[in-house]
């Protein structure tokens, strides 16, 4: 779910934390008791149970059971965020697997081309996901390399007859693959 394009104001909500209706005694916020609200602090409040509502929705039940004990939709996103997208490091580290296995891609012995195809989208999707993004040609190259020794006829009249700075994987994934005759 996009909680963005869905309401724009709870996403500022779950962002930058709840309005809560205050007032200023002696220069000191404190909540106001909700018979002192004004129809915008209603509004508010009415918001900040919207977004919990929607992060409580989205969740399954292992996820909610961390995040149930939160007070704030901003408690609950941030949790939500370092449980889910983990520590920089973390990730680096799992970006640099990634890109690992990016680099040692090559086409099984026994895997058909919808096979692979499948296989490196998960991979480029997985890096994607943390922030690794390859422009085409480099993709395109990537999958091409990756064929056996046996499809480089293929390989070379693909080359010739598409621009690879435009052709995309999913582009090349429709290109019509025949198994290589054998020799």
């Amino acid at each position: 779910m996009d909680m963005q394009s869905t309401d724009y104001e709870v996403w500022k909500i779950i962002c930058d934390g709840a309005k809560i209706p205050t007032k200023t005694i002696d220069y000191r916020k404190i909540p106001k008791l909700e018979s002192e609200w004004t129809c915008a602090g209603y509004k508010d409040t009415q918001a900040n149970a919207k977004a919990v509502n929607m992060l409580y929705c989205a969740l399954d039940a292992i996820v909610f059971n961390r995040i149930c004990t939160c007070e704030t939709t901003k408690d609950i996103w941030e949790k939500l965020v370092i449980t889910h997208e983990e520590t920089t490091h973390v990730k680096k580290s799992r970006v640099s697997l990634l890109v690992h296995s990016d680099q040692l891609f090559e086409m099984k012995h026994d895997e058909t081309i919808s096979q692979m195809f499948t296989r490196f989208t998960d991979i480029i999707n997985s890096l994607k996901s943390l922030g690794k993004i390859y422009i085409n040609v480099e993709v395109s190259k990537k999958v091409l390399r990756s064929l056996p020794k046996s499809w480089e006829n293929k390989v070379i009249a693909i080359i010739e007859a598409r621009d690879l700075l435009t052709l995309s994987h999913y582009e090349l994934e429709g290109v019509e693959f025949l198994p290589p005759i054998p020799l």
